[in-house]
């Protein structure tokens, strides 16, 4: 059934559009770290050509390159002399610095850009913050390095450098949320087997200044003097919580602590209930979940 397959695809999924003859626009999906050729961009073109040899820009960094060599994605890579609109291929131009490439950056000929970037492309901005730290103070290069490696197909990872009285020199890391944090942590572990340790996780608190200034603030040392403050907003969320009616009195009760604030309450059938609430983040980041499955004995869900 293959070739019937192959044919329906033909005939179902509409073909690229774009022009051949308008300036260069291809897209990065994706990046991989060689380290003989390094960084290995995967990209589509949207619009117009790009031949071996050709300078290209990259749209939001404004930083440009020689395509040292293109080509096609088989099983290998299958170099080509030029790719066209519709093509996926991927692109060798000695990059070495992994944040000089971002997944969603548009790819463009230095001699005649295009007028736009291709729709889509934003910083990705992290909502759970956490310092890393390597156990033995002399891998402290290599997590920086590795880091670097994983950023590279993974553009909502960040980090910047930061020091500890307790644990030494890290990295300030954010995340989307406590997963993301997790599998950053653990492909550390078993991809580039480092022996690290991580700070207990933070949200962004927005500071509004009495000058009308607003500061971003991901840890309390950063905090201006109080007498400079004239409010703080902190990042909140809306939470479903579905349990058993017999556990609603201690669930509510729990959300209270929390800070949180019940805003509905529906019945969905004779023996399950469902909460909505409004708590903050940072409240929701630890031991909420181990306690709300304490509190049901396994049977509530969020």
């Amino acid at each position: 059934g293959v070739e019937e397959i192959l044919a329906s695809v033909i005939n179902n999924v509409p073909a690229p559009t774009g022009s051949d003859q308008e300036p260069l626009q291809a897209m990065i999906f994706d990046s991989v770290f060689n380290p003989f050729r390094g960084i290995i961009a995967y990209f589509r073109v949207k619009n117009g050509t790009i031949k071996k040899g050709q300078r290209i820009r990259f749209y939001n960094t404004k930083r440009d390159y020689n395509a040292d060599e293109i080509g096609i994605l088989k099983m290998g890579l299958i170099p080509q002399k030029e790719l066209r609109t519709g093509d996926v291929g991927y692109i060798i131009s000695g990059i070495k610095q992994a944040n000089e490439v971002k997944v969603g950056d548009t790819i463009t000929s230095t001699e005649a850009p295009c007028q736009d970037a291709i729709k889509g492309f934003e910083d990705v901005k992290p909502m759970v913050f956490a310092g890393i730290y390597p156990v033995e103070t002399s891998d402290y290069e290599k997590l920086g390095a590795s880091m670097d490696k994983l950023r590279l197909n993974d553009a909502s990872f960040s980090f910047q450098s930061e020091s500890s009285v307790a644990l030494g020199f890290g990295f300030r890391c954010g995340f989307l949320g406590l997963l993301h944090m997790e599998i950053i942590m653990e492909r550390l572990r078993r991809e580039f087997n480092l022996d690290i340790i991580s700070s207990y996780p933070n949200v962004v608190y927005k500071v509004y200044l009495e000058n009308g200034e607003i500061i971003d603030v991901d840890n309390p040392m950063h905090l201006p003097d109080q007498s400079l403050i004239d409010h703080i907003d902190e990042p909140m969320i809306i939470a479903t919580i579905i349990l058993p009616t017999d556990y609603i009195g201690e669930m509510m009760q729990l959300i209270m602590d929390r800070r949180g604030e019940i805003q509905k309450t529906d019945s969905i059938d004779g023996t399950r209930v469902m909460l909505t609430c409004k708590m903050p983040l940072n409240e929701v980041l630890i031991d909420f979940y181990d306690k709300l499955k304490t509190i049901s004995r396994g049977y509530a869900s969020m």
